[in-house]
């Protein structure tokens, strides 16, 4: 990194701007509410802010820096790779690294998130270095470099998949499945017997992309009820991987059950049945089940919402009932009933696709056909920031 003249107000903006911007895309970058145009602005305005950050030089860093010592959170630490990858520097990545242990899962995931910003390019001196690592977290990192830019490790996915961190093994299943790799699946089977629910659930999504959906099932059955904290995802995958009339019938059983009925009718909406709709409205009427019923309501009518008035972002508007509940926004189900009743319906907007969509749609498209590698749906549309 190079010192040279600069305005540190200017660049301070630039650092509390992009903290800011990555901050809302990771919230964001899987969600029910953006799509690839809103998260292409979002990218624009990172990419100028980091652009500012990579010409400031020396004065950035030292910013940066201070910014973490007084915020050691994800966005601040994300900031301090995207630097040092940009830049080569090895002090400056082994500052990261370490900055990044303090944090334990939200730091991976933030240097992760520097490392899918940067080039392959840049990257390609320290990928195998991270690979062989003794760190566990830099293994880790390796593999997320690999996924993030499509790397096929070749033989080297084996031992991923066998390695003696379960972070590292989690995120081998991860790159196995994308790349579609049917010749690790007795290793990916191992995996379905793993300690770690999360481990078990990622080896299950694997297999599936590797075609042996079927043979999951009833190992995802068993997660659900085991692993109510898993249950949204499980139910997700299940839904994905079962014929339509066979996923209603499963998923009939789970939404009747207490503890999975939340996940369940937030799955709702994959079934894909507009008929579910007056079913859905009266969920909507619980506060336990609102926001569940309007993730669901999102997947299944692919409309941008934001262009209707059937959701809340206070949710006193919905009663006294509702006063408490702190996830936003939520449906208003009158509002919702009488948006449906008067037919403005799917038909009466433009198609959205959100980036849950794209996802959910990337999914469906790689479990249809088991030749193709799994699409990236986080690419976004390059639009002007500020338009």
């Amino acid at each position: 990194m190079q010192r040279i003249a600069t305005i540190p107000a200017i660049i301070e903006q630039h650092v509390e701007d992009a903290a800011f911007l990555w901050h809302r895309r990771s919230r964001e970058i899987d969600g029910p509410v953006m799509g690839a145009f809103d998260i292409g602005r979002i990218d624009q305005r990172l990419d100028a802010n980091l652009d500012g950050l990579f010409a400031a030089g020396q004065t950035a860093w030292d910013l940066v820096s201070a910014r973490f010592a007084d915020y050691q959170e994800p966005p601040e630490l994300f900031l301090l790779g995207a630097l040092a990858f940009e830049w080569q520097s090895a002090s400056a990545i082994k500052f990261a690294l370490e900055s990044a242990g303090r944090l334990g899962k939200s730091g991976l995931s933030a240097l992760s998130g520097a490392v899918a910003r940067s080039s392959p390019s840049k990257l390609k001196p320290f990928v195998a270095r991270w690979l062989d690592s003794t760190v566990a977290m830099e293994r880790a990192l390796g593999v997320g470099a690999l996924h993030h830019h499509g790397g096929n490790p070749g033989p080297r996915l084996t031992g991923l998949l066998t390695d003696g961190d379960a972070e590292v093994r989690r995120r081998a299943l991860k790159l196995a499945g994308a790349l579609r790799r049917r010749d690790v699946i007795a290793k990916v089977w191992v995996c379905l017997e793993a300690p770690s629910a999360e481990e078990r659930l990622e080896a299950a999504v694997a297999a599936c992309l590797l075609g042996e959906a079927p043979r999951v099932h009833p190992m995802l059955d068993k997660m659900v009820a085991g692993n109510p904290e898993l249950a949204g995802a499980v139910i997700e995958i299940r839904l994905l991987t079962t014929p339509s009339t066979a996923a209603r019938t499963w998923w009939e059983h789970f939404v009747s059950t207490a503890a999975t009925r939340e996940a369940a009718v937030a799955a709702s909406g994959l079934v894909g049945d507009m008929a579910i709709m007056p079913w859905l409205i009266e969920r909507m009427r619980s506060p336990e089940l609102a926001y569940a019923a309007g993730l669901a309501l999102r997947d299944l009518i692919e409309i941008d919402f934001n262009d209707t008035d059937v959701f809340v972002a206070d949710p006193a508007k919905l009663g006294p009932k509702f006063e408490t509940i702190e996830t936003t926004p939520l449906p208003c189900p009158s509002r919702v009933q009488t948006w449906w009743d008067n037919g403005r319906g799917p038909a009466k907007f433009g198609k959205f696709q959100s980036m849950r969509r794209l996802r959910l749609d990337a999914m469906r498209g790689a479990l249809a056909n088991a030749e193709i590698a799994l699409t990236n749906w986080r690419r976004s549309r390059s639009i002007p920031a500020w338009m």
